[in-house]
């Protein structure tokens, strides 16, 4: 079996990306047995330039799937422009993991400002957000990251790998601006009050909104009830994430 079709299989077959190291750990021995005289650097070497030629191949337009950087590692992943289709056979199998709007806040402040402590949180919100806090821990999407160094010593927050998992980002660095979240947000908005031509408010396709955006597919996931901190905020709305080839 070529080293190219070996990779392929590999990350066809992770369940989460897998990294470099990884693989040349997996095929370093058949690639050192079929190549004599080759040292481990050039078989990674190899290694890497297999994988971008992979990713090459599946950037293609009649390939519905491609191979992408996600949290360290790589990942097969539906297409931006097949959302629409693999949306809506990822809603026929089970419901999407869902956060009601002040978990949602919650994460985007800790996004934006990580490392940060559940003052400055409130503090942003307005609002207390201890409560939530458990939430985002208790579903993997937040970890600690040690303490500030003030009076009392809170402790810090950030987003974690689930985090990136789960929205389909390489690192933080991927998240938009704050301008081009509210140019986004106002798009979107206009979208939605605006209805097509020749049909009626009610006939018209309401564009997805930011956390359902077409740049990144849905995973389907199971639905996790909210706390009883988050109950009273009432409206909940979906987390996108990558959906993978498996």
């Amino acid at each position: 079996m070529s080293l190219k079709a070996q990779l392929e299989a590999i990350i066809y077959a992770a369940e989460i990306p897998i990294s470099l190291d990884q693989i040349f750990s997996l095929v370093k021995d058949s690639a050192l047995a079929e190549t004599p005289g080759v040292d481990a650097a050039e078989v990674k070497s190899r290694i890497r330039a297999a994988i971008e030629e992979l990713v090459a191949d599946y950037s293609g337009a009649n390939h519905g799937i491609e191979i992408r950087q996600v949290a360290g590692g790589y990942r097969m992943s539906t297409k931006p422009e097949q959302h629409d289709v693999v949306r809506a056979f990822a809603k026929s199998l089970k419901p999407a993991l869902r956060l009601s709007l002040p978990a949602l806040e919650t994460l985007a402040v800790i996004a934006y400002k990580q490392p940060v402590t559940v003052p400055e949180i409130s503090e942003i919100r307005g609002v207390d957000s201890g409560g939530v806090i458990a939430t985002l821990l208790d579903r993997k999407l937040i970890t600690t990251a040690g303490r500030k160094a003030v009076i009392g010593r809170p402790i810090l927050y950030k987003t974690s790998r689930e985090f990136l998992l789960r929205f389909g980002l390489k690192d933080v660095n991927e998240l938009p601006s704050m301008e081009e979240f509210e140019k986004l947000l106002a798009e979107s908005f206009q979208n939605d009050l605006l209805p097509s031509n020749g049909s009626s408010l009610e006939d018209s396709s309401a564009s997805p909104s930011l956390a359902e955006d077409s740049s990144t597919p849905e995973l389907a996931a199971e639905t996790v009830e909210p706390s009883e901190s988050e109950l009273s905020s009432g409206e909940e709305v979906e987390t996108p994430a990558s959906t993978t080839g498996e």
